[in-house]
């Protein structure tokens, strides 16, 4: 590293999203005394951002539901207790059990729980 350099920092990025990635990588090539890693090359620093089993990106609503759920109220007795359409509230199930990756109501809150979603 030569005098000009002494102060670069080297920086490597371990983001799981690409397209995060892409623009952290777009934005920090800009910034005077830094330099992103070279695939291999040893870094001064690094940025790291994992999908984390508690990542999981719920509405408010959707948090709603899944509690009452947890509690083993029906979609009639959910629907009352939140004041929406019972159509509304199997919405709010069927988004769940897509977004926690479960095959049924008690699937997706033993997934919420193990992934420190809700706590039983």
């Amino acid at each position: 590293m030569s005098e000009d350099n002494a102060q670069e920092i080297v920086l490597s990025l371990e983001i799981d999203d690409p397209a995060l990635a892409a623009r952290l990588a777009t934005l920090l090539g800009n910034v005077a005394g830094l330099r992103l890693a070279a695939p291999g090359e040893q870094a001064t620093a690094t940025i790291v951002a994992r999908d984390t089993p508690g990542d999981i990106a719920l509405t408010q609503r959707e948090l709603d539901v899944l509690a009452l759920m947890a509690e083993g109220a029906s979609n009639k007795m959910i629907a009352r207790q939140l004041g929406i359409s019972v159509h509304t509230v199997k919405f709010h199930v069927g988004s769940l059990l897509d977004k926690l990756d479960a095959t049924g109501r008690t699937d997706a809150v033993a997934h919420a729980a193990r992934r420190g979603v809700i706590e039983l």
